[in-house]
């Protein structure tokens, strides 16, 4: 399997994780369980979903903006670097 498969198939079990921690956030807002602990967990979520956001970012850049910039295709390496310039100035 390859680095990219990999990485892929490592994204869709840590999601399935976040997802199971969402709902485990829901249960615990359901039973009114103490807002600092509610707070732990929804940093938890949000420190998973940023490393997969990290990993999707390092597919991306590995992959279809290196081969973006390897083509001799102008306009595809301009759309992919302005592709990247706009989500990295959306945060």
């Amino acid at each position: 399997m390859t680095n990219r498969m990999n990485r892929r198939t490592a994204s869709l079990k840590r999601l399935t994780r976040i997802e199971g921690q969402v709902r485990g956030l829901q249960k615990m807002i359901e039973d009114d369980r103490y807002c600092v602990d509610i707070l732990i967990q929804m940093k938890a979520i949000s420190a998973a979903l940023k490393k997969v956001e990290g990993e999707l970012l390092k597919d991306h850049v590995d992959h279809c903006l290196a081969d973006a910039i390897a083509s001799d295709d102008v306009t595809e390496r301009e759309t992919k670097v302005a592709e990247l310039v706009d989500l990295l100035s959306k945060r």
